[in-house]
């Protein structure tokens, strides 16, 4: 996230935070979500330290993170499939 350039403010779990990022509204978008994921837990168990909904919100953000990336690659195995389908049919037609 840190890069050089200007920095922005965010405020996350009631906490401003200077950060740079290569794109303004993509640094707000992350800060946002990160802040939601930390407000969504802390409401569900306000008796756990912050620390403690900052490590459970930390990996709720990568296990949603592992999830797209596998997603994402059954997506382009599968578009690979196809094109690979693709081609032999037109290798077919083309003889």
């Amino acid at each position: 996230m840190a890069t050089e350039g200007k920095s922005i403010r965010v405020k996350i779990f009631g906490t401003e935070y200077p950060l740079r990022g290569e794109s303004d509204d993509l640094t707000k978008k992350v800060a946002s979500y990160v802040d939601e994921m930390i407000n969504t837990i802390h409401n569900k168990i306000p008796e756990q330290p912050p620390l403690t909904v900052a490590v459970l919100s930390a990996l709720n953000i990568t296990e949603d993170l592992f999830k797209e990336r596998e997603n994402n690659q059954k997506v382009l195995a599968h578009a690979h499939l196809e094109i690979n389908k693709m081609n032999e049919y037109l290798d077919k037609i083309l003889e």
